[in-house]
């Protein structure tokens, strides 16, 4: 295993269990506990995790991005259900734009049956995954690539998306807060988002439950701004009523 992916794995095992000992994972990925205390020093650099004495512990800031193969690793269940609730809003031949998130990738499996779909994306594992799929048509964003992020961001990008329009924009979020909207923690992928919403008939935001109440780095909207809030578990009665009162449809896998 290289150096990077025992980084990332240990990510994945922090993103998921929260923390770490420094002996369960030189055991675990058979290198010494000094190689281990090198790879938590650098993530820790990094501001990916928190060192602690003996290990490490999960960085619990919204806005800090994790790599795309660590993301796709967390709350995997969660994520299946809410693109499964999307995926049934996709009908054959619709004309659709997707973000560079997990989830995303998980509603691109939820739809390989649809006919005739004309698809815009900016992540490249989406574009990985339908790269047999002929009687698609598959529109690549272009751009820059992002590092750790597996998606293409920047000027070129926006430009591009700016020239279509589709029946539907899905993307993801950060953090969504009553007063503060919905926001992201790179301000580039924010600009991606609101280039994708800006295109779309129906907007759609993928708002896990562990979102909700948090506020992030920059604002992608507000969130009056989007059609659909899609989410996998019931949110609070108060959140109901804020969601309702701004005219937004709620979804809940």
């Amino acid at each position: 295993m290289l150096a990077i992916e025992r980084r990332n794995a240990i990510l994945a095992k922090l993103s998921i269990e929260g923390k770490v000992v420094v002996s369960d994972l030189a055991a675990e990925y058979s290198v010494t506990e000094e190689t281990i205390r090198r790879d938590l020093d650098k993530l820790d650099r990094e501001g990916l995790a928190r060192k602690t004495y003996g290990g490490a512990v999960k960085n619990e800031s919204f806005n800090i991005d994790l790599p795309f193969q660590v993301r796709k690793q967390s709350n995997v269940e969660s994520k299946q259900k809410i693109a499964a609730a999307i995926g049934s809003m996709i009908k054959d031949g619709d004309y659709i734009m997707l973000d560079s998130s997990t989830t995303a990738l998980y509603v691109i499996k939820n739809i390989l049956d649809r006919k005739k779909i004309t698809l815009i994306t900016n992540s490249v594992e989406i574009l990985f995954e339908l790269c047999n799929k002929p009687e698609w048509t598959i529109i690549s964003t272009g751009g820059t690539l992002k590092e750790g992020g597996l998606s293409l961001v920047g000027y070129q990008a926006e430009r591009m998306v700016e020239g279509y329009h589709v029946d539907l924009a899905i993307c993801s979020c950060k953090g969504i807060d009553a007063s503060a909207g919905v926001t992201d923690s790179n301000e580039r992928d924010s600009e991606m988002k609101k280039a994708f919403f800006a295109s779309a008939k129906k907007k759609i935001l993928v708002v896990d439950s562990s979102k909700f109440n948090k506020t992030s780095f920059i604002k992608i909207c507000d969130i009056k701004d989007v059609d659909v809030i899609a989410t996998n578990e019931e949110p609070g009665e108060g959140w109901k009523n804020i969601i309702e009162q701004q005219g937004v449809e709620l979804v809940v896998s």
